[in-house]
């Protein structure tokens, strides 16, 4: 696949990507901020830091709408100045996003518009709930998962509104590193399939 839309996402061994009460100052919730700790090796020569390295590769950035806003809008640039494409229920008038950003309401138009700005580059997803639009449609082709050895107990969940669709994933790499382990999965499509 020449430009792979995948999700990028650290989570709880107990699948939250979040612990309780993510809102703005506290984005990652309460504890969540544990799921992060990878990132201190993101200058390393190892795992992690090949990983970091192929994110901030990416052309293109899908973005769900509440993620978009805890994060500050990322100021209009995530890395190096890619576009971001916010996936979002509806846009009210006036409300312009900054930099590099625009807002998209139809999932497919957003996963398009991603791939095409992205060139031969994969394109980056952040958000549960784009995740999950993009997966429903179709859309998510690949999820590198940084699978964090804690259970949060509580908090925002990775896969909570998928619908009753099984989805098999097939395991196309395992990085492991010091307190997390790089999982890359493809999604599943049958013969045939978009």
């Amino acid at each position: 696949m020449n430009n792979p839309i995948r999700l990028y996402m650290s989570m709880s061994l107990d699948g939250f990507i979040a612990g309780p009460d993510d809102r703005p100052g506290q984005e990652l919730g309460r504890d969540g901020g544990r799921l992060f700790n990878w990132l201190d090796d993101r200058e390393s020569d190892g795992p992690s830091g090949q990983v970091y390295r192929e994110a901030l590769a990416t052309g293109a950035l899908i973005s769900g709408r509440r993620t978009f806003e805890l994060a500050g809008r990322w100021q209009g640039d995530h890395h190096d100045g890619v576009p971001i494409f916010v996936l979002t229920h509806q846009v009210d008038d006036g409300d312009v996003p900054p930099g590099h950003a625009r807002f998209v309401t139809d999932v497919e138009d957003c996963a398009r518009q991603a791939r095409a700005a992205a060139g031969d580059r994969p394109v980056m997803v952040h958000g549960a709930g784009a995740a999950q639009a993009l997966l429903r449609a179709g859309q998510l082709d690949e999820m590198e998962i940084h699978l964090v050895p804690v259970l949060l107990g509580d908090g925002r969940r990775l896969f909570d509104h998928l619908g009753g669709d099984h989805i098999e994933l097939d395991l196309v790499r395992r990085l492991e590193d010091r307190d997390v382990t790089h999982l890359r999965y493809r999604v599943h499509r049958p013969e045939g399939a978009a």
